[in-house]
């Protein structure tokens, strides 16, 4: 049994305020420099300005996610940084990846819901 269309977008949107209060909150405990995020950030090595960056990013995401002209692209660049944080975890800092790559998929899931189906970005590669 489907869905209706009402539901489906609302479950999107309910999908979409969750994401971005989740890494709007994580994005402000890395710019406030709360002491876990920079101790996780210490272990992956590059420095601290990089949580700065990561940061920014997220709570930019969180923003994108939330207007409905840009949030294709709120969960694209949430879904690619949380690929890089599910790496992140395999391979430098260890513990369990599974919350980065649930959250990727989530996001991935957004973006592919949301992707533009008419226009420049719709467009590209096409044939005429």
């Amino acid at each position: 049994m489907a869905l209706s269309a009402t539901a489906n977008h609302r479950i999107l949107w309910a999908l979409r305020l969750l994401l971005a209060l989740a890494f709007g909150a994580a994005g402000v405990a890395k710019l406030a420099g709360v002491p876990q995020m920079v101790q996780i950030f210490e272990l992956i090595g590059i420095g601290q300005w990089f949580r700065y960056v990561t940061g920014l990013v997220e709570v930019a995401g969180a923003v994108l996610l939330l207007v409905p002209a840009t949030g294709f692209f709120g969960g694209l660049l949430l879904g690619v940084t949380m690929v890089f944080g599910t790496a992140t975890h395999l391979l430098v800092i260890g513990g369990s990846a599974a919350p980065a790559g649930v959250l990727a998929a989530l996001c991935g899931f957004v973006a592919y819901r949301l992707r533009p189906t008419a226009g420049v970005l719709a467009g590209v590669g096409a044939t005429r």
